[in-house]
């Protein structure tokens, strides 16, 4: 888990941003928007005056009994995991930090999960509600703070993973987790294809497994939940006892595979759980880390773009370059849309974004 932090002073940086955001509608400039700027690699660089959320930050509600919390975008993210942990509570999603000032606004943001999301839910699936700014820099509210409010078309969810291409989240509430009473991690030695299949056997029953991933030549699970189902399945599904720590070391991306000194792309394949490896010349099993019981993959490859994609596209999944070669950023790093989803997402951007302000091109050149 990540380090403790001692709190922040809170603070409601609400009305500078607005008065910056205006002030760039006006002049028609484009922002950058950083929270702790620990996930600027991911997507496509953005150019622009930087809108930073680092003051805007503490957690403003939190009520343990219904399991809901609400913190500014500026937040710490260990400072919000600490602050649930004192009442054995936790992020549901797992999110990942990639860096010691990851930010609650970046987390939802950027919408990237941990090992966990298979089972729990993704940052979408806990998002209750949103405060933004937008482009006339007023700050406007989306959802509630109760499951009962999320209705309809819900606009807060949209912010989940439009990496701040739509207007500045300020505040988000979340629905969270009550910490499992018994936790277990295993590591059996298996080849990929058995553990596979051992995998797709498992996940038709209702088993406490709340992790799984397949690296260096081993499966590896989390066992979860009441202290008798996990060690009733540790007992069944044998294998030796692993550190509970792998899995932070999968989250944060310190495993081998992901050495910076490595300078081959890394990519993030998103694919139907139950597919087999890809068959893809000079790809390894030793290149590849298989998360998620193997929907998520991360690979090391030297093949072009256009070849992943359509390996993946085959399969009913994609592809998006989480780095370039040497680390670098390319300049697609995400599956290019369709023509009609095309048109929808230059709507949805003039209509939140008119002056095109709030991180163009993060995500798509064309938006």
């Amino acid at each position: 888990m990540a380090s403790r932090a001692a709190p922040s002073p809170a603070h409601d940086a609400s009305e500078t941003l607005g008065e910056q955001i205006r002030r760039a509608a006006d002049e028609r400039a484009p922002l950058r928007i950083v929270g702790g700027d620990t996930k600027a690699f991911y997507g496509r660089r953005v150019t622009g005056e930087t809108l930073s959320t680092a003051e805007h930050r503490g957690i403003t509600f939190y009520d343990p009994v219904e399991l809901v919390v609400s913190a500014r975008a500026g937040t710490p993210l260990a400072e919000l995991e600490a602050a649930l942990a004192e009442h054995d509570q936790m992020l549901g999603c797992e999110p990942p930090h990639l860096g010691r000032d990851a930010t609650v606004g970046g987390m939802v943001a950027c919408g990237l999960s941990g090992p966990r999301r298979p089972w729990a839910g993704s940052v979408r699936d806990f998002v209750l509600g949103t405060r933004v700014i937008n482009h006339r820099g007023i700050e406007q509210r989306f959802g509630g703070q109760v499951m009962k409010n999320v209705a309809g078309y819900d606009l807060s969810r949209l912010m989940v993973g439009a990496l701040g291409t739509l207007g500045l989240i300020s505040e988000v509430s979340l629905k969270v987790l009550p910490r499992p009473r018994a936790v277990h991690s295993l590591r059996l030695a298996l080849p990929l294809e058995e553990a596979l299949t051992r995998l797709t056997a498992w996940g038709r029953e209702p088993l406490p497994i709340s992790a799984a991933a397949w690296f260096e030549g081993a499966l590896y699970l989390r066992l979860e939940g009441g202290e008798r189902s996990v060690a009733d399945t540790r007992a069944r599904v044998g294998g030796d006892e692993a550190d509970n720590d792998v899995w932070d070391a999968l989250r944060e991306q310190r495993l081998a595979l992901f050495s910076r000194d490595d300078p081959r792309p890394l990519w993030r394949l998103s694919l139907p759980q139950h597919t087999p490896p890809l068959a893809l010349p000079g790809l390894d099993d030793d290149q590849v880390v298989h998360d998620w019981a193997g929907a998520q993959r991360w690979v090391r490859s030297e093949l072009d773009a256009e070849t992943l994609r359509e390996a993946c596209a085959r399969v009913g999944g994609h592809a998006t370059c989480w780095r370039g070669a040497s680390g670098q950023p390319v300049a697609s790093p995400f599956t290019p849309l369709a023509p009609a989803l095309e048109k929808y997402h230059r709507r949805l951007k003039a209509e939140l974004d008119p002056s095109g302000i709030f991180n163009p091109g993060r995500l798509y050149a064309e938006v």
